[in-house]
C-alpha cells in the first residue's frame, strides 16, 4: 500500500512518473525511482522467493543489499537484490514465490 496524500504530520510524497513491470506475468504499476521491493510490495507481494534448502518463503529483510533475502530474476537475470535495484518501464520480474502460491500472498 502505498501512501497517497499528506497530513501535518506526513507530507505528500512527491512521486515520479508511473511506470509498467510484469512480475510472474501480472502487469503491475510502480514509479520511477522505486525499488523493485518496494514496487512488490506496494502490489501486494510479500513473498520473493522460497529458501534454498527448506523453501520456507522469504522476502525483504534488511533492505540495504547485505542479506540477500530479496533475490528476484530480472530479464532473465538471476539473483538481482530486489531491495537495491530500481524499476525500469517495461522489466520483467521473475520471483521465486511462484512455487510457493499457498503462501504467496500473505495479508
Amino acid at each position: 500500500m502505498r501512501v497517497n496524500g499528506g497530513t501535518s504530520l506526513l507530507p505528500e510524497v512527491q512521486r515520479e512518473r508511473k511506470v509498467n513491470i510484469q512480475v510472474d506475468g501480472k502487469k503491475i504499476e510502480a514509479y520511477e525511482g522505486e525499488t523493485i521491493a518496494t514496487a512488490l510490495l506496494a502490489a501486494g507481494i510479500y513473498i520473493f522467493r522460497g529458501s534454498l534448502k527448506t523453501h520456507e518463503p522469504r522476502s525483504v529483510y534488511c533492505g540495504m543489499g547485505t542479506c540477500c533475502e530479496c533475490l528476484v530474476t530480472v530479464d532473465n537475470k538471476h539473483s538481482v537484490r530486489a531491495c537495491m535495484t530500481e524499476v525500469v518501464d517495461g522489466m520483467s520480474i521473475e520471483t521465486g514465490g511462484t512455487a510457493l502460491t499457498n503462501v504467496k500472498e500473505i495479508k
